[in-house]
């Protein structure tokens, strides 16, 4: 007789088969009947008692019996968001035939199928769920975008403005003037409606508002909307100041997270793509660079004191012994290129790689300043978790909330976050192959190429090649040409008796630049070429970027800009002097010019295209 509800039979004496029974009722919530065969197997005579006791036996209402990893699979058909393995096993070649035998060898194998499932999921294994991993998320994400749109608001206009250095309206207008009606989807960008100074600041503050919306927990979903928007939109008006990779992963998880506002675990999944993607990225172009730093593992005898903008710790960091520093980067590598793989297998695994990227993040964070970089990465490990781990540490009020806040996900929210993973894992499968092969595969470069202006799926790579010398520019003004005053950065090396500063979660976007810029030449960074020109003005949103004024009576007549080699000073030169910092003179990085020059040098510009014209 065909029961009334599909029907697993299974060994009610068997520890692990009670174990996993376990969990498929919670999976399944009243769909399927679960009796053990002691009991039920007289109900079933046309099944052998030899078949119960060799492996699970599930009963459909239609009377087809299953067996073994196929009854395994058609359970986990009717729990939410594991269609997929019935459809592996049903469609895939060669799946079925690998289960089966998997199942065999482990139902032969009862105590070494209880060792390593107790070591894989704990001591008992509970479904699933994200809705307090998706609540965490959602606050701390919130706050991470407060920090990012109140750290761009007190620069954009210094940056961006009419009178910054990069002002946005010339550069939309140049790029309409050479891109014609494709610029609005090259760069799609809010201010190409309007790009004056109000709408600079004011798009900051709505974005700081929509992060607060979020924190909060109201209209989370229009929120993240209007979040993504925005930084998109200043990420193009930045131009090389918003060019950051934490500038695009920020992007790549906020448009993540508008679809896991509808609770579907697939975007779960494809959250830890990401961390995957994006930490195995940052480990191997160590390796593709060719860079000995990395290959003898010597990178952190260099990394504290020539990185970007150093931590008060980061002169410590560097004194440690080199057996340390080389243990260090090893460590780094075994974490980017291994722990990750670790990401795709059962909790407990996953709980390790999480552990290993959080301790990783921590300790870059306290060493080196990269705004919210770190603390988004760290966010990001959430996601390793599950609601059973994290209610370990959380209060139980706060995972009340969250379960009573939880979104149930529809069909029509299981469809679209199936399309996105549709577009998302293969054009971040591309990603990591254009690292490796320098090309594309086949079919997925015009996909990639068609979501590359959004940032949603984005290529990753930190620190591939590790500098090994600090250059510094050091930019000096003088009213007479004679005596030179130097203008000080709010953050980076400047004043050799001034420690290094902390700036988290906060990123200082000019001090940044000019680390890059000093890595190059002035054709490479015509910006500065602008960032002078705005001294020499006497500009207040330029100045606004510095720590002080050394003109504060008007602008200075001359401008220049000397290059200097940065290192730490050693602990004997920072117990005799108290300095940080040791420099030595490279010689002149940008030549003495006034606005005289800059006029002239207009002039010449406009006069080019009316001689050729004559000629």
């Amino acid at each position: 007789m065909a029961p009334e509800l599909p029907t697993l039979v299974y060994d009610g004496d068997c520890t692990i088969c009670r174990y996993w029974v376990n969990y498929w009722q919670q999976l399944t919530d009243g769909r399927i009947a679960f009796r053990a065969y002691q009991e039920a197997a007289a109900d079933f005579p046309t099944i052998p008692l030899e078949e119960f006791q060799r492996a699970i036996q599930l009963i459909e209402p239609d009377g087809q019996v299953y067996s073994g990893a196929a009854a395994t699979f058609r359970i986990l058909r009717r729990a939410p968001g594991r269609a997929v393995w019935w459809w592996c096993y049903a469609r895939v070649p060669g799946f079925a035939v690998l289960s089966e035998w998997a199942y065999a060898y482990l139902a032969r194998r009862r105590g070494l199928l209880e060792r390593l499932t107790r070591l894989l999921w704990g001591p008992a294994l509970q479904a699933e769920r994200y809705a307090l991993v998706s609540w965490v998320f959602f606050r701390l994400f919130g706050a991470i975008y407060i920090a990012a749109f109140t750290s761009l608001g007190v620069q954009i206009l210094g940056l961006s403005g009419h009178a910054g250095i990069a002002p946005v309206d010339d550069y939309l207008q140049a790029v309409r003037q050479a891109l014609g009606s494709s610029a609005y989807r090259l760069l799609p960008t809010l201010f190409w409606a309007n790009s004056s100074d109000a709408a600079l600041v004011a798009g900051t503050v709505a974005g700081a508002l929509f992060g607060v919306l979020v924190v909060v927990d109201r209209w989370t979903r229009p929120a993240l909307i209007g979040l993504f928007a925005l930084y998109l939109s200043y990420v193009y008006a930045g131009q090389g100041f918003m060019s950051f990779q934490w500038d695009v992963l920020l992007l790549e998880v906020g448009f993540l997270a508008i679809f896991l506002t509808s609770g579907s675990r697939i975007v779960v999944w494809l959250y830890r793509w990401l961390v995957f993607r994006y930490l195995f990225l940052a480990g191997i172009v160590k390796l593709l660079s060719g860079d000995p730093t990395w290959h003898n593992l010597t990178a952190l005898e260099y990394h504290f004191w020539t990185q970007p903008l150093p931590t008060p710790f980061a002169w410590y960091a560097a004194q440690l012994p080199t057996w340390l520093l080389i243990g260090g980067t090893a460590a780094t590598l075994i974490i980017e290129l291994g722990s990750v793989f670790l990401i795709f297998l059962p909790r407990r695994l996953r709980a390790v790689a999480a552990c290993c990227v959080l301790l990783l993040q921590s300790l870059i964070l306290l060493t080196g300043n990269y705004n919210f970089f770190n603390l988004l990465t760290m966010l990001l490990c959430v996601f390793l978790f599950d609601d059973a781990a994290l209610r370990r540490i959380i209060p139980h009020w706060i995972a009340s909330r969250a379960d009573s806040r939880a979104a149930l996900p529809r069909r029509t929210a299981t469809v679209i976050a199936a399309v996105l993973a549709l577009i998302v894992l293969p054009v971040g499968l591309n990603r990591i192959w254009q690292t490796l092969a320098h090309s594309d595969l086949p079919l997925l470069g015009a996909l990639t190429r068609a979501v590359s202006p959004l940032f949603i799926v984005n290529p990753y790579g930190l620190f591939a090649v590790m500098t090994t010398v600090r250059p510094e520019i050091v930019i000096e003004g003088s009213i007479d040409g004679e005596t030179w005053r130097e203008y000080v950065f709010r953050y980076k090396p400047g004043p050799l008796s001034r420690p290094a500063l902390w700036n988290i979660p906060h990123q200082p976007r000019l001090d940044w630049q000019m680390w890059f810029a000093a890595l190059g030449s002035v054709r490479d960074n015509p910006w500065v070429a602008s960032l002078m020109l705005r001294l020499l003005e006497g500009s207040p949103s330029v100045l606004a970027l510095f720590d002080s004024n050394p003109f504060a009576g008007g602008p200075p007549k001359y401008i220049r800009a000397q290059l200097y080699d940065y290192r730490f000073a050693d602990r004997r030169t920072h117990a005799a002097t108290g300095q940080w910092w040791v420099r030595r003179p490279e010689g002149l990085y940008f030549p003495e010019v006034s606005l005289a020059d800059f006029e002239r040098a207009t002039d010449r510009q406009h006069a080019q295209p009316q001689d050729s014209n004559q000629g």
